[in-house]
């Protein structure tokens, strides 16, 4: 049986470094190259700028899936962070940023979940949702000055804005919940602590 330990050991450290690798290695060569292609295309129109946000789900997933694994505060900033440094290091494009970016996107992550034990252990739809919304807000806003987003048209700006909520909402809230409950009822894990 499957045991979700909410307490700090070499086991949630272990599993939390694993979290961080596959999805450092899925963002660089998987959710990148799918990006840059679609950027390549959207560019011409105007719109390549969007697809910064349409995409921005996908890398806020770290976090989320760390919660689950390791229902404990701290541990979404840590798997996230973990994922960019990995990401960084096996030629992440946008280098030492993402490291800043992991902060951004999984510190915020855990309002959903934060400060309550319970609410890392039970890991609601509503918690996750939540969670969501927060990594929007930190990704957005930080690469939002980061990379001069505010310099663009007031029509694309509200449009990167919507597109990188739904974009969170979607993959890093709803798409993580139905992943973790394919693990709950296939390994009908416990919680511990």
């Amino acid at each position: 049986m499957f045991v979700r330990s909410s307490k700090w050991n070499v086991k949630s450290i272990i599993l939390l470094a694993l979290i961080g690798i596959i999805m450092g290695v899925i963002y660089t060569y998987g959710f990148n190259s799918a990006y840059n292609a679609v950027k390549l295309l959207l560019t011409p129109t105007g719109y390549g700028p969007a697809v910064d946000t349409i995409f921005s789900g996908l890398w806020y997933m770290a976090a989320p899936l760390a919660i689950y694994f390791v229902p404990t505060i701290g541990s979404g900033t840590i798997g996230e962070v973990l994922a960019a440094v990995v990401e960084m290091a096996v030629g992440g494009q946008w280098g030492v940023v993402t490291i800043l970016a992991g902060i951004c996107q999984g510190a915020p992550n855990e309002i959903g979940f934060f400060p309550k034990k319970e609410r890392y252990q039970k890991f609601s739809w509503t918690s996750v949702i939540i969670g969501s919304i927060g990594a929007h807000f930190g990704g957005f806003f930080s690469t939002y000055y980061l990379y001069g987003w505010y310099k663009y048209s007031w029509n694309l700006q509200v449009v990167m804005f919507i597109t990188g909520l739904l974009s969170s909402i979607i993959f890093d809230g709803v798409l993580v919940k139905l992943i973790t409950e394919l693990f709950e009822k296939s390994l009908h894990p416990r919680v511990e602590g």
